[in-house]
């Protein structure tokens, strides 16, 4: 019978890390310590949401019917799955090109500095 990997310390509920590995035909065993892809960091819940998410193609009208939640809802658990991923989901600040090109043209900030803010730098 085959388990699910676990990833986190049942007693401690550190990070658990992969030392053996063996083929299932040969059973040709290999011992190192491995990393697990991040995506087996997530929970089962989280998995089948990923899963969900990436079959309907991105879809999140797609992911609300099929779940039967709320796009609100669908949206939290993307930014819960990007968390746990690692990632950060704070939204960059979008930045104000008329205002950019208005500083520029009353000589409040060079033409350098207008680039870098155009490119968000």
């Amino acid at each position: 019978m085959k388990y699910p990997i676990i990833t986190q310390c049942p007693v401690c509920e550190h990070p658990l890390h992969a030392v053996k590995l063996e083929c299932g035909h040969c059973r040709t065993t290999i011992e190192n310590t491995f990393e697990l892809s991040k995506l087996a960091l997530l929970s089962p819940e989280q998995l089948h949401f990923v899963i969900t998410f990436l079959v309907s193609r991105g879809n999140i009208k797609e992911v609300e019917k099929e779940l039967g939640i709320s796009y609100p809802t669908v949206r939290g658990k993307l930014n819960d799955i990007i968390t746990a991923l690692g990632y950060d989901t704070r939204k960059k600040p979008e930045v104000d090109e008329m205002k950019v090109i208005s500083m520029l043209e009353n000589g409040e900030i060079t033409a350098d500095e207008a680039v870098k803010l155009l490119k968000d730098e």
